[in-house]
């Protein structure tokens, strides 16, 4: 069979996008002691090391271009998969290139930030209080967080319960040793029972997760019935598999 190209037609374009990336902050240039951090996650929460993209924040290392080979090594035996690195001096930069990796400058610290517009509606009206910052609450063996948890952004309640009064947007993730329940959208990542809890749950008033995972047991996005998306939902494990069920 013949294969017609249509030469007149563009191949590709390019597209600006903002997509959602996991952000690997390191703190030590040792690759063992990076090995061993590692390990201990995997067990904590092993959906999450499932061909992940990361990108290598390197600037408080010193000279990390002389591990960068290694480091990256670890991460993919650990199935994670290194993209780009950000920051460092140029030999970090032509190390990056060398890997086939990209590169992206380091932040800007004391670049200020813009201001996120606020819709009419939600405006506060002249001599009324501005909202409060998003705040973490401690429960007895569980947390509650209050606020957006944002891209990039990872929050935790290794004992117990989580508590999300908000949205968790695309790229962050919580976890807990015990169940997760979001009060708005989840579009991130929600493992709950990483300790290995099969009694654990998700609970969420409007499924867009990334991933979804009860005691090791997970679910991506594209294994989720498309009729459950948008909706309130509840995750429970059910013969070793997950199930996912309108929340009544």
């Amino acid at each position: 069979m013949s294969l017609k190209v249509e030469r007149d037609g563009m191949a590709f374009t390019f597209k600006g996008g903002m997509l959602p990336m996991t952000v690997m902050e390191l703190a030590s240039a040792d690759p063992e002691h990076i090995r061993e951090q590692l390990a201990g996650k995997l067990s904590q929460s092993p959906a999450f090391f499932h061909h992940t993209p990361v990108v290598l924040n390197v600037e408080r290392l010193d000279e990390p271009h002389l591990a960068l080979e290694r480091i990256c090594a670890v991460c993919r035996a650990h199935k994670l998969l290194p993209v780009a690195v950000r920051g460092g001096p140029d030999p970090v930069k032509q190390s990056a290139w060398a890997l086939g990796l990209g590169w992206f400058p380091p932040q800007e610290a004391d670049r200020p930030r813009p201001l996120e517009s606020v819709p009419v509606s939600e405006a506060p009206e002249p001599g009324a209080e501005a909202a409060p910052p998003p705040v973490a609450d401690e429960m007895t063996g569980g947390r509650i967080f209050r606020g957006t948890v944002r891209s990039g952004q990872q929050i935790t309640s290794p004992e117990g319960d989580l508590v999300v009064v908000g949205a968790v947007n695309a790229g962050a993730e919580v976890l807990a040793g015990g169940s997760v329940h979001v009060y708005g959208p989840l579009r991130g990542r929600a493992l709950a029972g990483i300790h290995g809890n099969t009694q654990a749950g998700i609970f969420c008033r409007e499924l867009r997760a990334e991933l979804l995972s009860v005691a090791g047991n997970y679910k991506r996005l594209e294994d989720i019935d498309s009729r459950l998306l948008g909706t309130a939902i509840q995750v429970r494990l059910s013969e070793a598999q997950l199930s996912i069920t309108p929340l009544d």
